[in-house]
């Protein structure tokens, strides 16, 4: 079983920047593909962006070219930079991993949560 712990998320000032960690428990080389969900008040939970083992990389309309998915897989840990942050977005930020356990199973994993809060 993975289990993903985040951290970084805080009270910043809009146009701030904030950088998101997610640390697995096991090796990222063995998680087919590791993102970072969002979810405000109200809404729904949303794909912001994702990276694959072979650094594939998706963003969200909404924050492409703002922030920036990587991954160090000598510390097993995913990053969200968010740089030019908006108070929409304001939200809990999860992490995501997507994992092949047999040829046709895939096993995912949600992390806590960590919110971040933009103020205007």
């Amino acid at each position: 079983q993975v289990r993903l712990v985040e951290s970084g998320g805080a009270l910043v000032q809009a146009g701030g920047s904030l950088r998101l960690s997610c640390a697995a428990s096991i090796s990222i080389l063995s998680i087919n593909t590791m993102a970072w969900y969002r979810q405000a008040p109200g809404k729904e939970r949303e794909l912001v962006a994702s990276i694959t083992t072979g650094d594939s990389t998706y963003y969200v309309d909404s924050v492409r070219g703002r922030f920036t998915i990587s991954r160090d897989n000598t510390k097993d840990t995913v990053y969200l930079q968010m740089n030019g942050l908006k108070p929409e977005d304001t939200a809990v930020y999860y992490c995501y991993a997507k994992r092949q356990t047999s040829q046709t199973v895939y096993s995912i994993t949600w992390g806590q949560g960590t919110q971040v809060t933009v103020s205007s």
